[in-house]
């Protein structure tokens, strides 16, 4: 499953684990024996997190959707939407190093080292809901104004493997949204319209081991909170067998965590709290989707760009490059 393989990726780094922003001052709670190592958590935060903030998001808000979903299926339900996708960021997780020991009592930060990274796709799972609460005003042969209401979740598995585990607070977060019709889709007429949501992952704890026996270190990233409130302004057009999408926006990602290194005896444990990251990102995708009946299979492309993300060491592909991302979801719907 797509989220295992970023969760997990993102734990095995952090075993081998550096320190926080390409161009940016070494983080003030690194320091000490474990400085080095300090450093290389920090920078795998800051480095990782702007990429699952990516596969957290996704392109549309609902797959194949452009303007609101319209009135009541056959004067009894409201038109509701579900979809299930995957979301595949053409990621790159850094190639870290054995963490240096600095000597007692030195205080300075720890050198600035390059660090290679490997190219890996970084995949999430997403759910969501649509449900038409208000079909608009009729404006000629289409409507404008209507409302729907967008529930989304995402899921965390626990994983235990030999030297990582990962334990979320709880398996699933809920997030929730709203989406205005700008235009109904029409015979004629494309659907266009405004949503916002804000997306979550569970809080969760990434343990590993690095070395072993005496040598053995252990890594925490604890009580990870990653949010991602997101806008999108998008089109779309059934074309009977075949339809586009496309739309535009902005992936708010905000996120928060814990560190604790401990070392082997007698170096003292280093552990402190507040390791925070806010980064904006633009957001261009198109959908293509198959229409069968009331399913449709979808396929998405994205970009995202943009926004400052810092680290303390240098990486051979910078952490606020461009990068791309694709989608395969399956949409039921009335």
């Amino acid at each position: 499953m797509r989220f295992r393989i970023g969760m997990v990726t993102l734990g095995l780094a952090a075993v081998t684990a550096s320190a926080g922003a390409q161009g940016a001052a070494a983080n003030a709670n690194c320091t000490g024996l474990t400085a080095d190592a300090c450093q290389q958590v920090v920078d795998l935060f800051n480095y990782m997190v702007p990429q699952l903030g990516t596969g957290l998001a996704g392109g549309n808000t609902t797959l194949a959707q452009g303007g609101n979903m319209g009135g009541r299926t056959l004067g009894l339900m409201p038109k509701f939407a579900i979809d299930v996708r995957i979301n595949a960021v053409m990621g790159n997780i850094p190639v870290l190093v054995a963490p240096a020991l600095t000597l007692p009592g030195d205080v300075a930060p720890p050198a600035k080292r390059p660090f290679a990274t490997t190219t890996s796709f970084v995949a999430l799972p997403a759910f969501d809901v649509a449900i038409g609460v208000f079909k608009g005003i009729p404006v000629g042969v289409s409507s404008v104004g209507g409302v729907d209401l967008l529930l989304s979740a995402a899921y965390v598995p626990t994983v235990d493997l030999d030297k990582i585990s990962v334990t979320p607070d709880s398996p699933f977060k809920f997030g929730y949204g709203v989406r205005v019709g700008l235009l109904k889709e029409g015979l004629v007429a494309p659907g266009v319209g405004f949503s916002f949501i804000q997306r979550a992952l569970p809080k969760t704890t990434i343990t590993g081991i690095a070395g072993s026996g005496v040598t053995a270190t252990s890594v925490a990233i604890k009580d990870l909170d990653l949010k991602a409130k997101s806008w999108r302004l998008t089109v779309s057009k059934s074309l009977l067998l075949f339809g586009l999408a496309a739309g535009v926006g902005q992936d708010m990602n905000s996120a928060s965590t814990a560190i604790t290194i401990a070392a082997p005896s007698p170096v003292p444990v280093k552990s402190f709290t507040g390791l925070k990251q806010d980064v904006t990102r633009t957001n261009y995708f198109v959908d293509v989707s198959m229409n069968l009946l009331i399913l449709k299979i979808v396929a998405t492309g994205g970009m995202v760009s943009g926004g400052d993300i810092f680290t303390y060491n240098t990486f051979d592909t910078a952490p606020d490059k461009s990068r791309t991302y694709a989608s395969v979801g399956v949409r039921f719907g009335l």
